[in-house]
């Protein structure tokens, strides 16, 4: 019997959480999204292991909460701190990584207990790496006004406009991967995506992948040739960084590469369980 996909909520320091997971014996995976996504970008990759999987929602993305500016200021720190004592909760032991885009932030919080990590997946992650410049959308997002009015004036057409850039040739996202994304975007989604770039100076990228060296767990290192936000060289960075690391250059892919390449999934599922 193949088991199902169950969702539920934890509370982390007052935060609600949401939590997609499936069940299953041996060390758990746990898949950090991005923005401007959810926990729903995994649905494919949930659905094709025997697990177990997580799979949650950052505070102001999908179905978690959007916690007041008071009590969470959304920067790298903040997120990081969530996700260390979310990972104490959902995975205490050991457990198997994959991060993409802002999924970033779980390998800061992975530095701090590399010992639990067994293995690791990063695909097309924010760069905690020196040398890397915002794209073109992360530098009005963090230009104060300038963000603020962009996302004031954000539609669904505009946002799936937009998305095109992430494909090779320009080709449209999936309706349904455009809806996921619109039917989340609220006040306070906006909100955590500005307060989150304009924590992530280039110096500070690069100071909280200090201790990226202390991951010595077998690495796979998954990066789409035609990335628009983040280039090649920073995957092969990543490659050299990590001490056990492979490194697979996905061709004809964009930004979620495993979405104009599905064999993609594959291969992050059977690097987890090798």
């Amino acid at each position: 019997m193949v088991e199902q996909i169950t969702e539920r909520t934890v509370e982390i320091d007052g935060i609600e959480i949401f939590l997609r997971e499936r069940p299953g014996a041996g060390t758990p995976a746990v898949f950090v999204h991005g923005n401007p996504t959810s926990s729903a970008d995994w649905l494919p990759f949930l659905e094709r292991t025997s697990g177990p999987a997580v799979a949650f929602d950052l505070p102001g993305w999908g179905r978690s909460a959007r916690p007041d500016a008071l009590d969470f200021d959304g920067s790298m720190g903040a997120h990081a701190n969530l996700i260390e004592r979310l990972l104490d909760q959902i995975a205490p032991g050991p457990y198997r990584l994959v991060v993409h885009d802002w999924g970033a932030l779980g390998l800061i919080a992975a530095q701090r207990h590399p010992e639990r990590v067994e293995r690791l997946v990063v695909v097309d992650a924010v760069p905690l790496l020196p040398g890397y410049r915002w794209h073109w959308i992360g530098r009005i997002w963090r230009r104060r006004g300038l963000g603020e009015l962009f996302n004031a004036t954000s539609t669904r057409a505009a946002t799936a406009l937009v998305l095109r850039q992430a494909r090779p040739g320009n080709e449209p996202m999936p309706s349904e991967f455009v809806e996921m994304i619109w039917s989340a975007m609220d006040r306070g989604t906006k909100r955590a995506i500005l307060a989150l770039y304009r924590s992530a100076d280039p110096e500070a990228l690069a100071a909280h992948g200090g201790r990226l060296g202390a991951l010595r767990c077998p690495a796979l290192v998954v990066w789409a040739t035609g990335d628009p936000y983040i280039g090649l060289e920073f995957g092969r960075a990543y490659a050299e960084v990590l001490p056990d690391a492979e490194l697979i250059e996905v061709d004809r892919a964009g930004h979620w590469p495993w979405i104009d390449r599905p064999e993609t999934i594959d291969l992050v599922l059977e690097h987890l369980t090798g």
